[in-house]
């Protein structure tokens, strides 16, 4: 379980950072971070293959669990809450977890990530079942909390994957899709939160969007089904059926207003 290398682990390859200059610290920090995306790249068609079963899966009525502990599943929780008013999809379709439950979104709850059945309990909490997949989020891939609810779920015959930044982590066995993502060491020794976190949401950032449109959810490059939540949202869902429907400003505002959404104001007003 614990021969694999811990990148995540590893010092940084800056040293002093006490005694850089501000200016010394963000062009390190940014030189650093323009290695993410490459490393998200080579994981593409692992997450391909994750987004075409997922929308399988959501398709026959099944669901999308992110789980995680501290910044790893407070991305994953952030990713699943964005889809309800981005894409107009019901809050329970993708589901966010994290280990010490909703407290520990804001504060650390400590040791809640070192509970090996915790994951799992908190899935069945959802009445989670083979119909759905479960993605672990853990930079180390070593979290019990997470590796823990893989475990079960991968003896359950629940699909998995897991977001990783160790590479052969232990997190990976029980994964039918492994995306691990090799970041390098941190700018700060062992600070996840920075190339690791930032790699995990963009791999969630493209699991959620792709998936999201192969269900339908935009049409062209819009976000027909938005909720129209507050007057910023509003004036871009006017803007959107004025250019759509090729009308007046005062007409789109007059459809959106009756139909509720930009896809009814741009469908209904054809019949």
């Amino acid at each position: 379980m614990d021969s694999y290398k811990r990148i995540t682990e590893e010092a940084s390859k800056y040293r002093h950072l006490e005694r850089m200059s501000i200016a010394e610290i963000l062009y390190n920090i940014n030189r650093e971070d323009q290695t993410v995306s490459a490393a998200v790249a080579t994981q593409i068609p692992v997450i391909e293959q994750l987004v075409s079963c997922c929308e399988d899966k959501i398709l026959s009525g099944g669901r999308l669990f992110y789980l995680g502990s501290g910044t790893s599943g407070r991305l994953g929780i952030v990713d699943a809450s964005e889809c309800p008013p981005t894409f107009g999809v019901p809050d329970n379709i993708i589901i966010g977890l994290i280990a010490g439950g909703d407290a520990a979104i804001r504060k650390a709850v400590e040791f809640a990530e070192d509970d090996w059945d915790q994951g799992w309990k908190d899935l069945l909490e959802y009445s989670v079942s083979i119909k759905d997949v479960v993605v672990g989020i853990a930079a180390s891939g070593s979290t019990p909390y997470v590796v823990g609810a893989l475990k079960h779920c991968h003896e359950a015959g629940i699909i998995t994957a897991c977001i990783t930044n160790n590479p052969g982590a232990p997190i990976s066995q029980y994964a039918d899709y492994a995306i691990e993502l090799n970041v390098g060491p941190e700018f700060i020794s062992g600070s996840t939160r920075m190339k690791s976190g930032t790699s995990q949401k963009l791999t969630l950032n493209m699991i959620s969007t792709a998936l999201m449109i192969r269900l339908g959810r935009v049409h062209d490059n819009r976000m027909v089904d938005m909720q129209l939540s507050n007057n910023k949202l509003v004036e871009r869902g006017i803007k959107m059926v004025q250019e759509n429907k090729q009308c007046s400003y005062q007409e789109a505002k007059e459809l959106l207003h009756r139909y509720g959404s930009v896809r009814k104001a741009c469908e209904l007003k054809k019949n």
